[in-house]
């Protein structure tokens, strides 16, 4: 029978239920892989930050700020030694032994002249002035230092360190008109002979008196303050001073007073004893060589003979005989030339 072409096809419809539970894929993983990578450079970058001084990193900005100018003039640790154009970084093409400006250390053992003699003039300061302190702690703590505080004074000086101990009114040092040390003035010398003795450096002993006169026969305040001085070195002595270190012991009388306005004051009269740094000791020792002549000072520091001064005549053979240059050397200080000075020896007069 023949198909009716009236007759309606069937319909199927089919409907599909979509989920919400279902798999998303992969993508995520790479996006949250990306952040963390890019929070730990970050943190890398400022951690770096943090551990570079302050001058790698103006470095680090002046190569942003102009990398040109950083290549062609340079910097630290930039540039080979065969190379026109410092790239920066460690030479590589650079040999054993060779060398580049920078690289080589200043030996500290090759210092000058001028150097040395300051950082010894520097170290024997330090020591001296260490040696003040503890005198002055010294002074502070011991009871019998402490009840004649008032007549012991500590000064820094030209010369070093002055340690005075000065009279006073109704208790003076020595007896009146006498260099016996009263037993109170003995003891402050005791105490100061081993503190002061820890020390090379040598020592002056001077005497100073005030300006009234002394009253004896063929005596004066010259010989007394000289005396006194003297009295002085030999109770240091006696107590465990180095005798070896004496430099000098001289008598001021009234002639450098510690009132000048009052100069009959009983404190003018005291014992000054100055531990001297060694540029003292040496204008002591060495008074020539502190002359006014520069050129002689610096060639007689070189071993070098000293040139004729501007003007004068030059160093040309002279017909008459040389002078002998032997040195005299004592505890005033050196004397050269000693024929030029001294005065001839007179011929014995004819006999009648």
């Amino acid at each position: 029978m023949a198909e009716q072409p009236d007759q309606a096809k069937p319909i199927i419809i089919k409907k599909v239920n979509k989920g919400h539970g279902g798999h998303h894929g992969g993508a995520w993983k790479i996006a949250y892989a990306d952040f963390v990578t890019a929070m730990m450079a970050f943190f890398l970058l400022m951690w770096l930050l943090g551990s570079v001084s302050k001058a790698k990193l103006e470095g680090i900005a002046d190569y942003f700020n102009n990398p040109v100018k950083v290549t062609l003039e340079g910097g630290p640790s930039a540039g080979m030694s065969v190379s026109l154009i410092n790239a920066g970084g460690e030479d590589l093409t650079r040999q054993q032994g060779q060398v580049r400006n920078g690289d080589i250390t200043p030996d500290p053992a090759k210092i000058t002249e001028e150097e040395a003699r300051k950082k010894i003039e520097e170290a024997d300061k330090k020591r001296i002035e260490a040696l003040k302190k503890e005198l002055e702690s010294m002074i502070q703590v011991d009871p019998s230092l402490q009840a004649y505080k008032d007549q012991i004074k500590l000064d820094m000086t030209r010369d070093g360190l002055r340690i005075q101990i000065i009279d006073q009114d109704k208790r003076p040092m020595f007896k009146i008109s006498s260099t016996k040390l009263e037993p109170y003035a003995a003891e402050i010398l005791k105490k100061l002979a081993p503190v002061i003795n820890q020390l090379p450096n040598r020592l002056t002993i001077a005497g100073h008196t005030d300006s009234l006169p002394y009253n004896g026969i063929d005596r004066t305040n010259w010989e007394l303050s000289a005396d006194r001085a003297n009295a002085a070195r030999r109770e240091l002595v006696s107590d465990g001073y180095d005798e070896k270190k004496l430099l000098r012991v001289i008598g001021m009388a009234d002639a450098l007073p510690l009132l000048p306005d009052a100069p009959t004051d009983p404190r003018n009269r005291r014992i000054s004893i100055t531990v001297m740094n060694d540029s003292a000791a040496d204008r002591v020792l060495n008074p020539l060589d502190f002359a006014s002549d520069s050129a002689g000072l610096t060639a007689r520091s070189k071993g070098v003979p000293a040139t004729n001064a501007p003007g004068a005549a030059s160093n040309a053979p002279s017909s008459k005989p040389a002078v002998n240059s032997t040195r005299i050397e004592g505890i005033t200080g050196t004397m050269t030339n000693p024929e030029a000075i001294m005065p001839t020896a007179v011929p014995p007069a004819p006999k009648p």
